[in-house]
C-alpha cells in the first residue's frame, strides 16, 4: 500500500507507522508543525525505519495542507485527533476545530484525489457510560466530554461521506490501548511511571472500568481493516472483551514492580460527575466474525512489557506532574 497516516507523532500512529514500513509498505504521515523539527513519538523509531518514512509537518485544519499529502497515496489511516479529555475541558474549541475540521478536510482530500480505503479511527470514548455490557456498535452515542462529542461528530461526518458521497471509509472504534510509548497522559504509564519513582500513586476514581488492548494487537487489528473490504460503510469495534478497573490496575502494576506503594486519591484528577465514563466493556464479536482478529496477548503479558519497556525510558516522564 502507499500510505498516508495522520496522527503519527502519537502512540498508536507512531507503532502503525513502524509496522507498515516493516510489512514493507510505503508510509507517508503528517505530523503537526512545530519550530522544533520534533515528530513526536516517531523519534524513538529505529533509524532504518525512520528514514523510510516521508514525514510532513502540518496541521489537520489546513485543508491545503491535508490535500497536498494526500495525493499519491490509495490508503489513509486518520488517527490525528487531540485525544485528552481533561484537555478537552480546557479547550474545548481547539479540540473541536481539530478533531471536526481535521477529520472533513481528510474525507474532502481523499474523494478530491480518488484515494482507495479510508480508515477513520474513532473511540470508544463515544459511547460514553455503558447503557448495557457489553457494548456492540449499536450502543446509543452520548456525548459526555467536549473530546467525546467531537468524535461523535467526526464519526458521523464520515459516515456522512460513505453514504452520500460512496468514499470507501471504515471507521475503526478502539477501546483503550496500551503498551511502551504511550505517555503519562493515560492512565496505565501514569500509573507506571509513579510507582517506579515514588512511593505514592495519585489517581483519580478508581471504580470506573475499561477495555485494554495491546497495542501490537490494535494495530493488527486496523491493517486488517485496511485490507477487508467487507469494512466498508462500517463501524468495528475493536477490544478485548474484558473489563478492569483503574483501581485494580495500579494493584496489578504495584505487584509486578514488587514494591509497596500507596495509591491516593487526587481531588484535581476526577472528572466531573456527569462526565466520567463509568464502564467499557467491548463487545468485540464483528472483529472476530468480520475480520477474523482478536487479540493474541494478555493484558498480564502486556503489562508486564510496557513496566518493563517504562523502567528503561523513565527518563522520558515527569511522574511528578499531572498529565493531562
Amino acid at each position: 500500500m502507499k500510505v498516508l497516516i495522520t496522527g503519527a507523532g502519537g502512540f498508536i500512529g507512531s507503532h502503525l507507522s513502524e509496522h507498515l514500513v516493516k510489512q514493507g509498505h510505503k508510509v507517508k504521515v503528517i505530523v503537526r508543525y512545530n519550530s522544533r523539527s520534533d515528530w513526536g513519538l516517531l523519534e524513538l523509531l529505529p533509524k532504518q525505519r525512520l528514514n523510510k518514512i516521508e514525514i510532513i509537518m502540518g496541521d489537520l485544519r489546513d485543508g491545503d495542507a491535508v490535500r497536498n499529502a494526500a495525493k499519491d497515496v490509495d490508503t489513509i489511516f486518520h488517527l490525528g485527533s487531540l485525544i485528552a479529555i481533561p484537555y478537552s475541558y480546557i479547550h474545548p474549541r481547539e479540540t473541536i476545530e481539530t478533531n471536526i475540521m481535521g477529520t472533513l478536510n481528510i474525507l474532502m482530500a481523499a474523494r478530491e484525489n480518488g484515494v482507495e480505503k479510508v480508515i477513520h479511527v474513532s473511540t470508544s470514548e463515544v459511547y460514553g457510560t455503558a447503557l448495557y455490557v457489553p457494548i456492540d456498535e449499536k450502543h446509543p452515542l452520548q456525548g459526555q466530554s467536549p473530546y467525546s462529542a467531537s468524535k461523535i461528530g467526526a464519526d458521523m461526518i464520515a459516515e456522512s461521506f460513505y453514504r452520500s458521497f460512496k468514499l470507501p471509509v471504515a471507521i475503526a472504534r478502539p477501546f483503550n490501548v496500551f503498551g511502551p510509548r504511550q505517555s503519562a497522559r493515560a492512565v496505565i504509564p501514569a500509573i507506571i511511571s509513579q510507582a517506579l519513582s515514588k512511593e505514592q500513586v495519585y489517581l483519580g476514581s478508581l471504580h470506573p472500568t475499561r477495555d485494554y488492548t495491546y497495542i501490537d494487537d490494535m494495530v493488527e487489528a486496523f491493517i486488517k481493516i485496511a485490507e477487508s473490504s467487507s469494512s466498508v460503510g462500517d463501524v468495528i469495534n475493536i477490544g478485548s472483551n474484558f473489563e478492569i478497573s483503574i483501581g485494580d490496575i495500579a494493584k496489578k502494576v504495584i505487584s509486578i514492580i514488587g514494591r509497596d506503594k500507596e495509591i491516593l486519591v487526587d481531588q484535581k484528577r476526577i472528572r466531573p460527575q456527569k462526565s466520567e465514563v463509568e464502564r467499557l466493556w467491548c463487545d468485540n464479536t464483528k472483529a472476530k466474525q468480520l475480520l477474523e482478529w482478536k487479540p493474541k496477548i494478555s493484558f498480564d503479558e502486556g503489562l508486564k512489557m510496557t513496566v518493563a519497556w517504562i523502567s528503561d525510558n523513565i527518563s522520558l516522564y515527569k511522574p511528578e506532574l499531572y498529565n493531562v
